[in-house]
């Protein structure tokens, strides 16, 4: 890619305590094709500067800053940058951890009677395993979803009822994530609307965190015996 995005608000700061972004450019992409007037005519509010002929591979990231720092003022506060680049300090062996709770899980939400299919793609029953191998050889993150049997507010109820994990729409925290799309993130959505960005009735999202497998294993064990009556398992 020329350009990457990324939040260091998820994984990056690892707690949930900074908002942030950052934009990685790579300097490979041609500015001065003739696409983009914006890089290959003068710069009204910087002096008649032509970012193609002054900064070459750097003109993009160096427009970034320079005109859009200015004029959007998307500054982190030197707090929020020192909570963040704490956080980046241990990313691989969060992201370790976070895969490995997450791969854990997903197997056992697969022997669950409450279940009904478990998206990870770190399972061998997943239709992305292959390219899980091949890019994400050495983890796929902590983020799953699964589908509850009793559908809507079966999940929602399992969502409300855990302790371990926290009801928050958030990814990428040490601790760990709940979420029932459908009746938060997505609920001003038709149902149709939510059909077609992925989201079911019975979606349940999990961000994995860094606590014992065990101790996970408990808490969604305890929600779903909450629904396990009403959904007849």
């Amino acid at each position: 890619a020329n350009i990457v995005i990324h939040s260091l608000t998820k994984y990056i700061n690892g707690n949930g305590t900074a908002l942030g972004g950052a934009i990685i450019d790579a300097g490979t992409f041609d500015w001065a094709n003739g696409k983009f007037p914006e890089f290959t005519e003068p710069s009204p509010g910087y002096h008649g500067l032509i970012y193609a002929e002054a900064l070459e591979a750097a003109a993009f990231i160096a427009k970034v800053r320079i005109e859009g720092l200015r004029d959007y003022g998307g500054a982190l506060s030197p707090f929020n940058a020192f909570q963040i680049i704490q956080g980046l300090e241990t990313l691989e062996v969060r992201i370790k951890k976070h895969s490995e709770n997450a791969l854990a899980l997903a197997l056992w939400l697969q022997e669950q009677d409450e279940v009904k299919w478990v998206n990870y793609p770190g399972l061998e029953s997943s239709p992305f395993k292959a390219l899980a191998d091949k890019y994400l050889p050495g983890g796929q993150s902590g983020i799953l979803t699964f589908g509850v049997k009793g559908g809507f507010e079966s999940a929602k109820t399992i969502a409300d009822t855990t302790e371990l994990f926290s009801l928050l729409a958030n990814i990428g925290d040490t601790k760990s994530l709940i979420i029932h799309p459908a009746s938060t993130t997505h609920q001003q959505l038709s149902d149709s609307d939510q059909l077609a960005t992925g989201v079911t009735k019975d979606l349940i999202r999990l961000s994995v965190g860094l606590e014992n497998i065990d101790d996970l294993k408990i808490d969604l064990r305890r929600a779903f015996d909450k629904v396990k009556e009403t959904i007849k398992v």
